[in-house]
């Protein structure tokens, strides 16, 4: 039996060498997708009881939304233990991809004694270091509860391992004063956050004192304006000043790659 020629042969795959060249232009002509910015945190960054509103809301008004998306993955009423133990952070790192950031603000909701009650269900071991408490819930489950600085830890390592990039703030200051001062965070949460960020070599973001500072300048009485109904939970104005601190905190720090989707104003 004769064997086709090499003509005939190279004819009849020409068709498949046409498709694979045009399926490799249309790939290279493909736009990339868009990196996001991930926000994990409690309602101080999402918070949808009106007029209340979290920071988190207001970010993305701050990049340019065509080159980066911002995603508000927060949860009010939650801590760093909590928003693990619900898998909300297991839904944000199952997205992740190499080049996303995510951008994680706790504290306000971790001071209770760690227990099975209503109370103590979110709270933490103060501090960053290794110690445990073991907590057996009422249906039989076992429970090991770790300190503040161990959940950070969780969050920046797996996105990390996502090839993302974590970026730790400390949480905004309540309104709460004392001798004509705002009081801040830098014996405890704040702390703590910034001492997480520098063991893992993370960016850290002040958010904290970057806030207090400009609430000192303000005076007791006009932030009193942007905490409807309590001392934790901000308006839409004090949203927009506390997601402008968060910009600030990036600005200060040209390594946070963030710094290239920043919209132009």
């Amino acid at each position: 039996m004769q064997k086709p020629s090499f003509q005939r042969r190279l004819g009849s795959a020409l068709p498949v060498v046409k498709l694979l060249v045009l399926f490799g232009l249309l790939a290279a002509f493909q736009k990339p997708k868009r990196p996001t910015l991930y926000l994990i945190g409690d309602s101080t960054v999402r918070n949808t009881n009106a007029p209340q509103m979290g920071w988190g809301s207001k970010l993305a008004s701050f990049f340019d939304t065509t080159r980066l998306a911002v995603v508000n993955r927060a949860m009010a009423g939650r801590s760093t233990r909590t928003f693990i133990s619900e898998k909300r952070w297991t839904k944000v790192d199952s997205v992740l991809k190499p080049g996303d950031f995510v951008i994680m603000q706790f504290g306000h909701n971790e001071g209770s004694a760690p227990d099975t009650t209503k109370a103590g269900r979110r709270g933490v071991l103060k501090g960053t270091g290794e110690e445990t408490k073991q907590l057996t819930w009422p249906d039989g489950h076992q429970e090991t509860v770790h300190t503040y600085g161990y959940y950070l830890r969780k969050f920046v390592r797996e996105t990390k391992a996502k090839g993302a990039t974590p970026i730790i703030a400390s949480m905004i200051p309540r309104n709460e004063w004392k001798d004509g001062k705002v009081q801040r965070a830098n014996n405890d949460y704040g702390k703590w956050a910034a001492e997480v960020a520098q063991q893992e070599g993370v960016a850290f973001i002040d958010l904290n004192g970057i806030t207090a500072d400009k609430y000192d300048k303000l005076g007791p009485d006009e932030v009193k304006k942007f905490f409807p109904g309590d001392h934790t939970h901000t308006n839409e104005a004090g949203a927009q000043v506390n997601a402008a601190s968060v910009v600030d905190g990036i600005k200060a720090n040209k390594k946070i790659a963030l710094n290239k989707y920043l919209a132009k104003r």
